[in-house]
């Protein structure tokens, strides 16, 4: 019965061994047709989000003849103008412009993700806000009654 027993677990190890091995050589017979191996560089669009400005969405890769989507996200609170997939280095905030009430920055093209064409400076404004100096500092944490 023993012996019964050791034989039944070798021919189990075994067959597991030899599935393990088979699913492995599926996978990475799949990986050369679908994944484009043969293709060296290929460009990708701008994400699209599948709903509204934001969000999840895909993006769409070309490469010779052949194309591919992959999933992206767009962030909710980025500029528009220059896109998410630019990544630029901004300077500080420049003086506030007092005929129209705004100050400005350029930022400089740091790294274009997924070969995207990016505009090499770009130039963002804001309103000039006013802060109130010497506001004097109040009692925290202590009620109506003080």
């Amino acid at each position: 019965m023993r012996g019964l027993f050791s034989t039944l677990l070798v021919v189990l190890v075994a067959l597991m061994i030899v599935t393990s091995e088979a699913g492995k050589n599926k996978k990475e017979k799949n990986k050369g047709g679908k994944g484009g191996a043969d293709c060296a560089e290929w460009l990708y669009g701008s994400c699209v989000a599948n709903n509204g400005d934001c969000g999840q969405g895909m993006r769409e890769g070309t490469c010779n003849e052949q194309t591919r989507k992959v999933k992206c996200r767009v962030p909710c609170n980025w500029k528009k103008e220059f896109g998410a997939d630019c990544k630029y280095k901004f300077g500080n905030w420049g003086e506030c412009d007092a005929a129209t009430s705004t100050k400005s920055r350029t930022g400089t093209l740091q790294k274009a993700l997924f070969n995207v064409e990016c505009q090499q400076t770009v130039s963002v404004t804001k309103p000039c806000t006013t802060k109130v100096k010497n506001k004097p500092k109040g009692k925290k944490g202590k009620g109506k009654g003080n």
